[in-house]
């Protein structure tokens, strides 16, 4: 079969189902999206990085390199209407290639999994502080009673680990009632609420009275803080952030109508998705300066500085209860994608149900999860490489699964695809087209190659760097 005659096939029906319209699918992908990446990881690691001109580097990374990424994983993952192994397997053969690109569909499922491992976990944690909140934990906590809760909460194995399985078990039951019973109805109030809660958040961080200080931390640019490793940071999250290279975006497309606009959906999710992290950034930062903390706190920072910071406000314990739940609402939607691809493999391999399907990848996820839960106590001693078991799950992915998955996307879909192909799925060859066209077969994947091989010290400095 030529790549011409592949092109022309009947479009395949997916084995899952289909969303309902094209804002059920925005909402999904961006509640897939949008979640721990933004409200908890980004002004982390912001912080971490020197704030603005980090910044500047994402913002580059989300809308020249992740947007083309994101549309060249819906357009695999509608072309091929299975999950990513199954796609990428067929979609490689019918285009004159090789079954072998399965292995690329293995890899985002595999990256998923490990993704999902700990973010279960810090997920149990909003668990854990929805009930703290609504108790009355923080009422006016000084910043050192906030982080002595916090350092006592992580430091104690058994909580977290009932925290991080009760979140498993929430999402199992989401993904085992499938696409319009499961995925969209659970996005369709959570992504809108989350929304509205950023709103209410600054309102009130504007009014603090370091919301200036704040947000000239987080849009001023300081080039002389970044480094190579900071912009390999900055890509990763820009990979993790959008949930592109880790197979939930292709199988998510698997379910997209044919009648709908790839490109129109991908701008709306990425949108979405970078205005949750920019309001996170200023939200967090300028409670972060009003109550004299540390920006490059590290993982802890939204555990810390927002818990203070509702302590301290009139009807504090409300919105800090509001906040956690809808934090968890967030982190939930995320999951849901991050564990679908696995599911819908095992579903179609092995003809499983759902509900067993979704049962055993949950539980491998779930046991996996426990490295993490030990690192922030009984083995937080443990170092190797990048550090704890948690920081080397969260390096390997972040920064090396999914860029490297990132390229492979776009090579596949702007090279091994025929014109015919990627122009069907996305509404013709016109201005548009050519743009991602060239992205994807140029921009994208030779600045992540360039960018991960010079952060792993395989390229040499630039003279005068």
């Amino acid at each position: 079969m030529t790549k011409e005659e592949a092109a022309k096939k009947a479009p395949r029906i997916s084995l899952h189902g289909h969303w309902s319209s094209r804002m059920a699918f925005v909402l999904a992908v961006t509640g897939s999206a949008v979640g721990l990446g933004n409200v908890w990881k980004f002004p982390y690691i912001t912080g971490e990085n020197g704030g603005g001109a980090f910044v500047v580097v994402y913002l580059f990374c989300v809308f020249l390199i992740g947007m083309p990424v994101m549309m060249s994983e819906v357009l695999i993952g509608r072309r091929g209407r299975r999950n990513p192994v199954a796609t990428m397997s067929l979609l490689g053969e019918e285009e004159g290639s090789s079954r072998r690109w399965g292995l690329l569909g293995s890899l985002g499922v595999i990256a998923g999994i490990l993704i999902l491992s700990y973010y279960s976990v810090i997920a149990g944690w909003t668990l854990a502080y929805t009930y703290k909140s609504a108790a009355g934990n923080f009422a006016g906590g000084s910043a050192a009673d906030i982080t002595a809760i916090f350092d006592t909460f992580t430091g104690n194995w058994l909580e977290v680990g009932v925290a991080h399985t009760v979140f498993m078990a929430l999402n199992i039951v989401v993904v085992a009632r499938g696409v319009e019973r499961g995925l969209e109805q659970a996005v369709r109030f959570m992504v809108p609420a989350l929304f509205v809660l950023m709103l209410i958040l600054l309102g009130y961080s504007i009014n603090s009275g370091h919301f200036a200080e704040g947000a000239a931390f987080l849009l001023t640019p300081n080039f002389a803080a970044l480094t190579w490793d900071s912009v390999l940071v900055a890509m990763g999250q820009a990979f993790f952030t959008l949930s592109i290279g880790m197979g939930a975006v292709m199988a998510y497309g698997a379910y997209l109508p044919a009648e709908t606009s790839i490109t129109g959906a991908s701008a709306s999710v990425v949108i979405a998705d970078t205005t949750i992290s920019m309001l996170s950034g200023l939200v967090v930062f300028t409670l972060v300066f009003a109550n004299g903390l540390n920006p490059g706190q590290g993982p802890g920072l939204v555990f810390v500085t927002l818990p203070l910071a509702f302590g301290q406000m009139a009807g504090g314990t409300f919105f800090a209860t509001v906040f956690f739940v809808l934090l968890i609402f967030a982190a939930w939607t995320s999951a849901i994608g991050l564990m679908e691809p696995a599911v819908a493999w095992v579903v179609e391999r092995f003809h499983k149900t759902r509900v067993q399907a979704a049962t055993m990848v949950g539980s491998l996820i779930w046991a996996l999860g426990f490295g993490t839960v030990f690192s922030f106590n009984v083995l937080a001693d443990v170092r190797f490489l990048k550090g704890t078991i948690f920081e080397n799950v969260d390096h390997l992915t972040s920064n090396i699964m999914l860029p490297l998955g990132g390229v492979f996307i776009t090579v596949f879909a702007g090279w091994v695809m025929c014109r015919n192909s990627t122009a069907d799925e996305l509404g013709g060859a016109g201005p548009t087209y050519s743009l991602w066209r060239f992205l994807a077969r140029y921009l994208a994947p030779i600045a992540i190659i360039f960018v991960f091989l010079k952060a792993v010290g395989l390229l040499p400095d630039l003279a005068g760097s």
